[in-house]
């Protein structure tokens, strides 16, 4: 990620589609006659046009990504070749020929800067400190960076603390993307014994941008281990496998997963939350061209991968479900969201605990009819558990894959005060049984069979009487597996500050919400009637001030305040009045390009948290 507020191209081709990378480097250099014992990484400098010929040959098959010939270009590795001086010339020059290659070709590929691992064990295992990796590591991203590098990508990585301090280093010369990708044995583990739901979390942690896996086993393999991975994370995923096992023949190593069986794999990448797809050993140019080729004639679909949330400001709007049986002015209304760039609608559940249409059924009659994302509001006031968990299950099979899990207005300040509110669980404990349907298993701990994928949200109320106790609660959704979160209204960026300040060590996307004030009879009532919205004095005699000129005033005042939250939130959710979706809109008038086609968001975790 660059230090500017622009998006970094890989976002940008993120959030258009998924990106095929290049195949095997060292795959293709032993095919063309040089001996494993060669240092492959020096050939950038005494044979740069062989390695140029290969990068050429990946970008003529359709890679969108070439990586540098300098997996081993670190100052441990070089020295078993006697080239521990010369760690900057070569991975200078290596990014140097794959920029020639790119120019040559005429495509606009990214060149990502390959750092593997050191060669060594880090202690406690060997003799290598955590410091002492990390300026090695330092080193060789200074010499990428130097030669124009777009973006790093870490890779082959087997030990999480060798990871980290990879990440770290490149971090400490550079902000641009970092794809980071870890390696698993046969068994699906990494050496250390870590499965994909474990590694998810720990590459989710780092300042890396881009998660995943390379090399380890072939496509089916790391088919299963991607599918695990992508159900617990929200940043991009990308799957880069081997060929199958390699098999020795006549003295040569040869790999048994031919290009036909790469295409055939694919779209099933793809599918199971794959966004960045590729391949390691045993790769060749047949296997990329094999996989661009599935690439271009797939169709496109709503739900194509996206950037994660902080590389794109998202734009959520509320729709509230109808009172009768007539949906046609709510599809009208999220017809029109899409039509002003709106990246998905919210569906509320029967706020204020007043009788409206099922949000389930609103949000499932939307995807299908309008094509736009939906975040289905789900209250825990009127199921009880096992209600709960058979509705999110039918929601999944609907397509709904985005979840704001609140508790609920209660009944009592409804139009059936006497109703019962269920209430088995809370917000947090509904906020733990999604994320254990995501992991395939129901409250109770039995499978459900394939797991579900939703994208978990939650309430998060900067403007709570009690902070300490909102925080904490808002901790604890988050350790239950909480991906996003949503505030209540704002017209005061104050108690924004101080909850940002409050939760920065808790690293998941905020939504900061809008409700644009409609009048002054519109901002008293909001103040004293609805629970959690508070509008401060000045803001009040502002609006009374403004007369019937009330809406403009308050659609101004809301602009301004995005406006100066804009850099500090990941996105908004706006909140529309009385249903007038098209006043809401003109708050975000010039902050993002109109479109008569949705907004296409990932398939891993959506509402660009999948975003």
């Amino acid at each position: 990620m660059s230090d500017s507020d622009s998006i970094h191209p890989l976002f940008d081709r993120l959030r258009r589609g998924p990106i095929l990378a290049d195949g095997g480097m060292g795959t293709m250099l032993y095919r063309r006659g040089v001996p494993f014992d060669r240092c492959f990484d020096e050939l950038n400098l005494s044979d740069p046009k062989l390695v140029q010929r290969i990068h050429q040959d990946y970008l003529h098959a359709g890679a969108q990504l070439i990586e540098t010939n300098t997996f081993g270009g670190n100052r441990i590795r070089l020295s078993s070749h006697g080239l521990e001086s010369r760690v900057r010339d070569i991975n200078l020059h290596g990014v140097k020929v794959a920029r020639e290659a790119r120019e040559i070709e005429g495509t606009d590929a990214l060149v990502a800067g390959a750092i593997g691992p050191l060669g060594k064990s880090l202690a406690p295992l060997g003799s290598v400190t955590p410091a002492e990796a990390r300026a090695l590591f330092a080193e060789q991203a200074a010499a990428l960076l130097e030669g124009g590098v777009d973006l790093f990508i870490i890779e082959t990585m087997s030990d999480q603390t060798e990871m980290a301090e990879a990440i770290a280093a490149v971090r400490s010369v550079s902000r641009l993307p970092i794809i980071a990708l870890m390696t698993f044995t046969d068994e699906g583990v990494t050496l250390a014994g870590i499965g994909p739901e474990e590694t998810g979390r720990f590459l989710e942690s780092t300042d890396a941008d881009v998660i995943g896996a390379n090399c380890s086993v072939g496509p089916q393999g790391m088919l299963e281990w991607i599918y695990r991975f992508a159900r617990v994370v929200h940043k991009p995923v990308t799957a880069i496998p081997n060929a199958g096992m390699p098999r020795l023949v006549d003295g040569r190593f040869v790999y048994s997963a031919s290009p036909e069986y790469f295409a055939s794999v694919a779209s099933a990448f793809l599918a199971n939350g794959a966004q960045i797809i590729g391949g390691c050993c045993g790769t060749t140019p047949d296997h990329i061209a094999a996989m661009a080729a599935v690439l271009r004639s797939a169709p496109p679909v709503s739900s194509a991968p996206t950037v994660t949330l902080g590389k794109m400001f998202q734009i959520s709007a509320e729709l509230d479900p109808p009172k009768g049986t007539n949906p046609a002015k709510l599809l009208e209304g999220a017809r029109l969201c899409r039509r002003q760039g709106v990246n998905a609608v919210n569906i509320a559940d029967s706020p204020m605990a007043r009788v409206r249409m099922s949000a389930m059924a609103v949000a499932a009659l939307i995807e299908r009819d309008i094509g736009i994302e939906t975040v289905l509001h789900f209250t825990c006031r009127d199921r009880n558990l096992m209600g709960i968990q058979s509705d999110l299950i039918g929601a999944h099979a609907l397509g709904i894959r985005n979840i704001l899990a609140i508790t609920g207005d209660p009944p009592s300040v409804g139009d059936y005060p006497h109703a019962t509110g269920v209430y088995d669980i809370d917000a947090i404990g509904l906020t733990r049984v999604v994320a254990g349907l995501n992991a395939g298993k129901d409250y109770a701990g039995a499978s459900i069979g394939r797991a579900t994928n939703f994208a978990i949200g939650v309430a998060l109320n900067p403007t709570a009487l009690d902070w300490a106790k909102e925080e904490e609660r808002f901790r604890r959704k988050v350790e239950a597996g909480a991906h996003f979160a949503f505030t209540q209204p704002l017209y005061d960026l104050d108690p924004l500050w101080r909850c940002l300040e409050a939760i920065a060590r808790i690293r998941i996307p905020v939504f900061l919400g809008i409700l644009p004030l409609m009048s002054y009879r519109h901002a008293l009532y909001l103040n004293n009637e609805v629970p959690g919205i508070s509008v401060p004095t000045a803001i009040l005699q502002r609006m009374e001030k403004a007369g019937d000129k009330g809406a403009e005033v308050g659609i101004e005042a809301a602009r301004n305040l995005l406006e100066r939250a804009r850099a500090s939130v990941q996105g908004t959710y706006l909140m529309p009045s009385f249903g007038r979706y098209e006043t809401c809109l003109r708050v975000i008038e010039g902050m993002i390009p109109a479109s008569d086609h949705p907004v296409s968001v990932p398939a891993s975790q959506h509402l660009e948290v999948r975003l």
